[in-house]
């Protein structure tokens, strides 16, 4: 097939970049020809799997409006951003009203009047409102139940026409890996007793860095050591048992390294990075908030917390997960949980939805002319 892939915007530490990037091989190496619809910050070098198209946008909307203009060919638009329309979205940045409402709970009230005057917000919201709840998405891919029921109670989706395919990992994540563990603790400065728990991500709020450090401020045993994985600008004040890394391009040794994970996340439709650390053996501290946690055995896999709030519980988990014998009886049980997790099968099940689309015909709303784009928009003025 000849496939459209779609995202606006670039990090070389995002979740949803790396989700790309490895979609675009695995497409690639089947023998699907692929092109990317990205913006301008896309460097060249992180895409080798086909055809790039560039489409201007700084904000969602011009970027939305600019796609549209393009008219994409091809047999499948599959798009991983908000636009305006295409064969299959996939959510994999969850419903943001529904991040919007977390947020709330979790900081002062000004925060979220001064957001309301952020255009922003409300032109990510109005793409979601166009896509799903006007149906110019033919189905819908999530990585999550908690992101399938997010969009069936707020645009009234069909639930028939979204698809749940978790996250999966490369091939790669699972061969044995250059290095041993003594000279993967030697790397990032661990002595032989001490427990690193560690904390990898961008979005240190969304994330819940500051329970975490909250947590660990609790913490009694000497051992314990919160490893932050990542940039962002530092809570204050931070424990001394913490250590922040800053950007880590060699995440595998860092694993390697690690005792434990720990992310307690206000909101995360499905953590790449929990799925990559059990794949390095390392039980999983977390939230109900994350989708990751629907595939998880609390006391198998890790620990699953109702909500990042509750510091004591969060505390009393990582306590408990301090105990090496604990830990090493969680090894196999989570490297297997990651095995059932691979691109490959990430792959054939996202393949069969757009099969199935390529060989359909659109619904009717799909075939009609949509409205002035312009109008759409209140307050916005075109490109």
């Amino acid at each position: 097939m000849k496939i459209g892939l779609v995202r606006r915007g670039f990090s070389r530490t995002g979740g949803a970049e790396a989700y790309l990037k490895r979609l675009g091989r695995a497409l690639a190496d089947a023998g699907h020809e692929v092109t990317l619809y990205g913006t301008p910050d896309w460097p060249s070098a992180e895409w080798p799997y086909g055809k790039v198209v560039t489409v201007p946008g700084d904000t969602p909307t011009s970027f939305a409006q600019n796609l549209q203009a393009i008219q994409p060919g091809g047999d499948i638009l599959f798009s991983l951003e908000r636009v305006l329309r295409c064969d299959c979205y996939r959510a994999g940045d969850g419903v943001h009203a529904r991040w919007l409402e977390r947020r709330r709970a979790h900081e002062p009230v000004w925060r979220d009047r001064l957001r309301f005057t952020n255009r922003k917000h409300q032109e990510i919201q109005h793409l979601e409102e166009i896509l799903l709840r006007q149906r110019k998405a033919r189905e819908v891919i999530t990585n999550s139940d908690l992101v399938k029921q997010e969009i069936i109670g707020t645009f009234s989706y069909p639930a028939e026409r979204i698809s749940v395919i978790r996250n999966g990992l490369p091939e790669a994540q699972f061969r044995k890996r250059a290095g041993t563990r003594p000279e993967w603790r030697n790397r990032w400065d661990l002595r032989g007793n001490e427990i690193a728990v560690l904390f990898a991500g961008s979005g240190w709020f969304r994330k819940g860095l500051h329970y975490a450090l909250e947590a660990m401020a609790g913490i009694k045993d000497p051992r314990a050591r919160l490893l932050v994985a990542g940039e962002g600008r530092k809570p204050w004040p931070v424990p001394s048992n913490v250590r922040f890394l800053g950007p880590v391009t060699d995440m595998s040794s860092l694993y390697g390294a690690a005792d434990l994970f720990l992310l307690p996340t206000i909101y995360d439709p499905f953590s790449n990075a929990c799925l990559e650390a059990v794949s390095f053996g390392l039980p999983v501290i977390t939230t109900g908030a994350n989708g990751f946690a629907e595939i998880m055995r609390t006391g198998t896999h890790g620990e699953v917390i109702a909500d990042a709030q509750n510091v004591p519980a969060l505390r009393a988990a990582i306590e408990k997960w301090l105990d090496p014998r604990l830990r090493d009886g969680a090894r196999e049980a989570c490297i297997e949980l990651a095995c059932r997790h691979s691109m490959h099968n990430n792959l054939q099940q996202t393949l069969s939805v757009l099969q199935r689309l390529a060989g359909s015909a659109p619904d009717p709303i799909q075939r009609a002319t949509p409205r002035k784009v312009s109008s759409d928009f209140p307050g916005h003025n075109g490109p």
